[in-house]
C-alpha cells in the first residue's frame, strides 16, 4: 500500500486497473469525468469543482486520495461517502478477480470508485489522480476535460528529478481533443504541456495568464477574492470557506476549469458558483487545508508536504501576527530533509515526531537533520504527545502549526 509503504508498492502500469475495469464491465465508460493531476492544490481543486457540479444540480462522484481518517472519504457522491456495505459487498464479490490480477491496493480502490459512480448513476465525476499520471490508475479514463494545477519538486524518485519530467509524466493526463486548463504557467514546464497538447490535438489554456486575484483578505474561517479576468475586473467580494494561501491560485484554475465546462453546456452560473466556495468544507467533507483547530493558541494543521507546497505555508504565517511559533512536524521517508527543512523558520520551537504508519521517518533522522540546521528542538514518541508538549509550552497569542506530512495532519485533526 503506497500510503503505508511508498515505492515498492506503486505499480507503473495500467494493466491491472484495464483487467479490474474488463472484470467489472468497463465502469468508467458509463459516466462523464473530470482528470485532475498536479503536485500541489489537485485535493482542493478537486474538491471545489465538486462542491460546484454539485450545487448546480449535477450528481458528482468524487474520487481522491489519501484519506485522513476514514478509507469511504476517498469515494463520494454529493459529498457523501460510500457506503461501508458497499465496500464490503465489492470485496466479497470480486475476491477470486483480485487473486488471480494481484491487483494494488490503489488499483483496487480505483476500479471500488469506478463501479460505484457507474452503479450510482452519476453525472459527473471528478477524479484525482493518485501520483503522477501517465501511468496512474486512474489514467484509464477518458475526460470531457483534463486539470494539471501545477509543478513542483515531489516523489522525484518516481516522476523523475527534473521540472521537465515531472511536467512529462503530469501531462500524460492529456487526451485526444479534450481541452486541458494548466493552473501556473512555469517556464521550465510551458513547452511541455503546449508540445503533448499539440500532439493530442487538445486545446489548452493557462490559468494565470487568463484570471488573477486582484484582492485577497481572510477573516475567520473564509477567504474573500476579487479576481480579474484578461485584466478586467469580473468578481469582487467571492467568498471562500478555504483560506489557505494557495487557494488564490486555486481559485484561478477552478474559474477557468468552469469557463471549459460551461463552453460544454454545464450551464453554472455566478449564483452556483458564490454558493458553492461558501461551503465547500460542508459539500464534500474536505479536511486538513490551513484546517483551525483552536482560536488560543491558534493552532493549523494543513498536509502541505513538499517544496512547493511549505513555500505557499511560510508565507502565508508571514502575515500572521502572534508571538512565538511552534511547529509540531514530522515526515515520510523518502523526503529530502536537506531541501526542505532550511525553508522553515529559524526562531521556531520544533516538536518533532514519527507519523504514525510504516512509512514514516524515524524521528531520531529528523532530529539530526533539525540539529544540523540549527532549530531548537525535541523528540516526542508519537505526533498526540508532540502536540501535547507545544500546547503545554505555547501562550495564548502563539502559533501552532501542525504538519510535515498528511499522516501527522490525520492522526491531530
Amino acid at each position: 500500500m503506497y500510503s503505508r509503504i511508498g515505492a515498492p508498492a506503486f505499480k507503473k502500469d495500467l494493466t491491472n486497473t484495464l483487467k479490474l475495469c474488463v472484470a467489472l464491465g468497463d465502469p468508467y465508460k458509463k459516466f462523464r469525468s473530470i482528470h485532475i493531476a498536479g503536485t500541489n492544490g489537485k485535493g482542493s481543486t478537486s474538491h471545489i469543482l465538486a462542491a460546484i457540479l454539485q450545487t448546480a444540480g449535477y450528481k458528482t462522484g468524487l474520487y481522491t486520495s489519501p484519506h485522513l481518517k476514514d478509507f469511504r472519504e476517498r469515494i463520494r457522491i454529493n459529498g457523501e461517502m460510500i457506503p461501508e456495505k458497499t465496500v464490503i459487498d465489492f470485496v466479497e464479490q470480486n475476491k477470486e478477480g483480485f487473486k488471480r490480477i494481484e491487483p494494488s491496493f490503489f488499483e483496487m480502490t480505483v476500479a471500488l470508485a469506478f463501479d460505484y459512480f457507474a452503479k450510482e448513476k452519476v453525472d459527473i465525476a471528478v477524479i484525482e489522480t493518485g501520483l503522477g499520471g501517465r501511468l496512474d490508475s486512474t489514467n484509464v479514463i477518458t475526460p470531457i476535460l483534463s486539470v494539471i494545477t501545477n509543478i513542483s519538486f515531489d516523489h522525484m524518485d518516481m516522476l523523475g528529478d527534473t521540472l521537465e519530467k515531472i511536467a512529462g509524466e503530469k501531462a500524460g493526463i492529456i487526451k485526444k481533443n479534450v481541452p486541458v486548463v494548466i493552473g501556473e504557467s512555469n517556464p521550465e514546464t510551458k513547452k511541455v504541456f503546449i508540445d503533448k497538447a499539440k500532439e493530442m490535438n487538445a486545446t489548452i489554456s493557462f490559468a494565470d495568464e487568463v484570471y488573477s486575484v486582484s484582492g485577497a483578505t481572510r477573516d475567520a474561517g473564509s477567504l474573500h477574492l476579487s479576481l480579474q479576468k484578461n485584466k478586467k475586473q469580473v468578481f469582487n467580494d467571492l467568498v471562500l470557506d478555504l483560506t489557505g494561501h494557495y487557494q488564490e491560485k486555486n481559485i484561478c484554475t477552478v474559474l477557468k476549469s468552469i469557463d471549459e465546462l460551461n463552453d460544454l453546456n454545464f450551464g453554472i452560473s455566478e449564483k452556483h458558483l458564490r454558493k458553492a466556495l461558501k461551503e465547500v468544507k460542508k459539500l464534500t467533507g474536505l479536511r486538513g487545508r490551513w484546517d483551525l483547530l483552536s482560536h488560543h493558541p491558534l493552532i493549523i494543521a494543513d498536509v502541505a508536504h513538499n517544496e512547493g507546497g511549505f513555500k505557499e505555508v511560510f508565507e502565508q504565517l508571514r502575515q500572521l501576527k502572534y508571538d512565538q511559533l511552534h511547529f509540531v512536524i514530522g515526515f515520510v521517508k523518502e523526503k529530502d530533509l536537506n531541501h526542505i527543512l532550511p525553508l522553515f523558520p529559524k526562531e521556531a520551537m520544533y516538536y518533532l515526531c514519527k507519523p504514525d504508519i510504516p512509512r514514516g521517518m524515524d524521528v531520531n533522522i529528523v532530529k539530526e537533520y533539525a540539529d544540523k540546521f540549527g532549530y531548537k528542538n525535541q523528540i516526542y514518541p508519537s505526533a498526540k504527545q508532540a502536540l501535547e508538549a507545544a500546547k503545554l509550552n505555547a501562550k495564548s497569542n502563539d502559533l501552532i502549526y501542525v504538519g510535515g506530512s498528511t499522516f501527522v495532519v490525520a492522526e491531530l485533526i
